[in-house]
């Protein structure tokens, strides 16, 4: 049995009649006597047990709408009907029917062959190209109101005998919207619905969009199909926006659509345009929009090129984690980006590619439908050096073979350590005479920029001082090996040492190369591709109290059970942690140089926020937040007040920073996710209520000469330097439960275990586990 799941007024007609007997004293009859009782009625129809259905659900995870080949009639010349089904999660967590559904919105496109310029494949949006809105509504009344206007929808009802399962048709005079008459049954379709209305146990809306999961089939076959014009995945999105129940979790626009596969049903060439009107500045086609939000103001720092009017106003100041060259980044889908060569994606990031002399030849006068003759298979790839610097990366390797040491004999004689490298490129040693410093940039003082190994001791507990640094270039090498040597006040007899990186060269094409035509010109001209790549070479422990260098410590940031923030993360947004700096730094064990625990200072001890001033060049004006300071650079302060905007703009534009409101802008992922950065599953806390890694007090060098002034408690300092907690009661909170904070630090290094984990570790009813869990945006 079909029931409308509108509840239709039924008019019921009630006529009495009064009979009235004529009496002589006018008064009224007795009452009669009480009739017998009526049968009994029949019994009701039974209704569905508890729990075998659900009307709300907590989260949106919690619903799945499913949808099917065999119940879609959507191609032209056949009335319009859909079928579906819907099921909530009950208080078991089962997946049972779900019952009301009121309003649902469907989605359908097409994936068509273009030849008339613009991509080879292109998204149709049959609702958008009837032009009656992006959109088809169905709802139990079959009309509904769209920004104020009441529009037809389809008729949705509700099918009693089969819970949780639904159905559409048109009733309207004229095909469905969703029908396109020019749409060939043969080509690959995609569907989807989005569900309103639906609220939680408590009445709340759910606040996150609910959507099915597309379906991509060919109708004339209702076979599944897969799209040739899926370059980019869903995934790719994830790795820098995050996950949400296997959706992308922090997308602005529209208040998030979760699947790219969702966004190109309406970010398609019917809303293409845009690009050459400067008021405008951008495409909203999905790929010419997307290079443009993600080329940001690194088009202007690294292309000389300036997004203008709405496209500057809303995307100028981001910035892109990776390398706006490296496609693969994005592009991890079909391998079609290589020869989806057209101009409105090329324009996204070459604004004016038509005038630009920096390309490699002139555009000007070239027909756009002519690209393809041009960029052929993998040119894409060559021409923007993809991969190119991973490439260089492993075809040069270094590791430690031996340190010598020797301490003065009297004081002021100055100490020596020499270092030796095992050298290999493209797994072979190099020749005799091989030396770093042709490879090596120039700094403005026309030195090696960064072709050193740096040293520093480890204790006991893993914790690391840095010492010095060696200069590896200018050393010829011979044997394979390249020796140098460093003399001065060290003071590193019988110590365990470090030894790591920092060696960035020039490269080009995936191998190394001379960074310069002529080094000793003048102005030495680059001839570099890349012009700071990494080195393969892993952090080197050496016990200076045994010849061989045996029995070192390990310090705690080559321990990975002390560890809990993953490399593999950071580059899944970053790429290459190589891309953060120009150090040549691929580990946190070559980090940890300079970001621990006993190194303070730091180069952005106030903060700043972006004002809504701009100075006489129309650049922002930042502006200091009064009684808020760090002075700590341990490698976890740095990296949390770097993504939540806790910065300056000291060394130019923050592309994440904080606006006038003190929101953060330009992270692109939720900020309260932890796992963002962290491992899954690992405790931030250790047993004793202090941090995991080991760590206990953190130095402060508030005048940034090497000597620190005092000593602060890590657990507050790792709150404070995401949550900017500096106002008097949040400082209080903090020292009542044992904490040395900013500005009061301990004299002494040797500090208690604060009682932060009391409430706040893992399992506890405010743990970070659950304060901190991400959330959809």
């Amino acid at each position: 049995m079909m029931r409308m799941t509108k509840r239709t007024p039924l008019a019921l007609l009630i006529a009495s009649a009064l009979m009235m007997a004529g009496c002589s004293d006018g008064d009224d009859g007795k009452d009669g006597a009480p009739g017998q009782p009526g049968e009994p009625g029949q019994p009701g129809e039974p209704g569905l047990p508890a729990g075998s259905f659900a009307e709300t659900i907590e989260s949106a995870a919690e619903m799945t709408i499913t949808l099917l080949p065999e119940n879609l009639a959507i191609a032209a010349g056949q009335p319009f009907s859909i079928a579906f089904s819907v099921t909530g999660k009950n208080a078991k967590g089962e997946d049972v029917p779900f019952l009301g559904m009121d309003k649902v919105a469907l989605y359908v496109l097409n994936e068509q062959a273009n030849d008339a310029g613009g991509a080879p494949k292109q998204w149709v949006n049959h609702v958008m190209a009837n032009e009656a809105g992006y959109y088809m509504y169905c709802t139990p009344e079959g009309t509904t109101i769209s920004w104020g206007n009441e529009v037809n929808a389809c008729t949705l009802v509700e099918d009693e005998a089969n819970p949780g399962t639904y159905t559409g048709t048109w009733t309207h005079e004229g095909p469905a919207p969703v029908i396109l008459a020019s749409a060939s049954a043969d080509d690959l379709h995609r569907v989807f619905m989005r569900a309103y209305n639906i609220v939680n146990a408590a009445g709340e809306g759910i606040s996150d969009k609910i959507f099915s999961s597309p379906l991509d089939y060919i109708p004339a076959t209702g076979e599944l199909a897969q799209s040739e014009k899926d370059t980019v995945s869903s995934a790719a999105c994830i790795q820098c926006h995050g996950e949400q129940d296997g959706r992308i979790a922090n997308i602005e626009a529209h208040h998030n659509y979760q699947k790219v596969e969702n966004c190109v049903a309406c970010h398609n060439p019917a809303l293409s345009g845009g690009q050459d009107d400067p008021a405008i500045g951008w495409n909203a086609d999905f790929g010419p929009m997307v290079h443009t939000i993600h080329g940001g103001h690194k088009l202007h720092t690294i292309l000389g090129k300036e997004l203008t009017g709405e496209a500057h106003e809303m995307f100028g100041e981001i910035g892109f984690p990776s390398e706006l060259n490296e496609c693969t980044v994005c592009h991890d889908g079909e391998p079609s980006w290589q020869t989806n060569v057209y101009a409105e994606a090329c324009q996204a990031c070459h604004i004016d590619f038509r005038n630009d002399d920096s390309l490699a030849v002139p555009h000007a006068g070239i027909d756009a439908a002519a690209c393809g003759g041009c960029h052929t298979t993998e040119w894409m790839s060559s021409a923007h050096n993809v991969g190119d610097r991973t490439k260089a990366t492993a075809s040069i390797e270094a590791q430690v073979v031996d340190v010598v040491y020797t301490e003065g004999a009297i004081e002021g004689d100055d100490d020596t350590l020499q270092v030796t490298l095992a050298v290999t490129q493209d797994g072979e040693a190099v020749a005799d005479g091989f030396d770093l410093l042709p490879y090596t940039k120039l700094d403005k003082d026309g030195n090696p920029a960064y072709s050193t190994v740096m040293v520093g001791s480890v204790d006991e507990e893993g914790t690391v001082t840095n010492n010095s640094y060696v200069e590896m270039s200018g050393n010829a090498a011979a044997g394979g090996e390249i020796t140098a040597t460093l003399a001065g006040d060290l003071n590193l007899d019988s110590m365990s040492l470090y030894l790591a990186s920092r060696i960035s060269l020039c490269s080009k094409d995936g191998a190394l190369v001379e960074c310069y035509v002529d080094r000793d010109a003048a102005e030495p001209v680059p001839q570099y591709e890349v012009a700071y790549t990494a080195i393969t070479m892993p952090t080197a422990y050496w016990n200076l109290a045994n010849a061989d260098g045996s029995d070192a410590l390990v310090s705690r940031f080559s321990q990975p059970d002390r560890i809990t923030a993953d490399e593999a993360k950071c580059n899944n947004c970053h790429d290459t942690l190589a891309n953060a700096k120009h150090y040549g730094n691929l580990k946190f064990d070559q980090c940890m140089n300079c970001h621990n625990e006993t190194w303070g200072g730091s180069y952005h001890s106030t903060v700043e926020y972006k004002s809504d001033e701009v100075d006489a060049d129309g650049n922002p004006v930042f502006k200091t937040i009064d009684g808020l300071s760090y002075h700590t650079r341990d490698l976890f302060a740095v990296a949390h007040r770097f993504h939540t905007g806790l910065w300056d703009d000291n060394r130019g534009f923050p592309a994440i920073h904080l606006d006038s409101s003190m929101e953060t802008q330009g992270y692109p992922d939720q900020a309260n996710s932890c796992v963002a950065c962290h491992k899954d599953d690992t405790a931030l806390f250790a047993a004793d209520g202090g941090l995991a890694s080991g760590k206990r007090a953190l130095g402060v060098d508030l005048n940034f000469d090497g000597v620190n002034d005092g000593y602060l408690s890590p657990v507050a300092e790792a709150c404070r330097t995401c949550h900017a907690h500096s106002s008097p009661a949040a400082l209080a909170h903090f020292k009542s439960n044992g904490s040395y904070v900013e500005g009061e630090p301990s004299t002494s290094a040797d500090l208690p275990v604060e009682s932060c984990g009391t409430c706040h570790a893992e399992g506890k009813t405010y743990g970070i586990d659950v304060m901190h869990a991400g959330g959809a945006h």
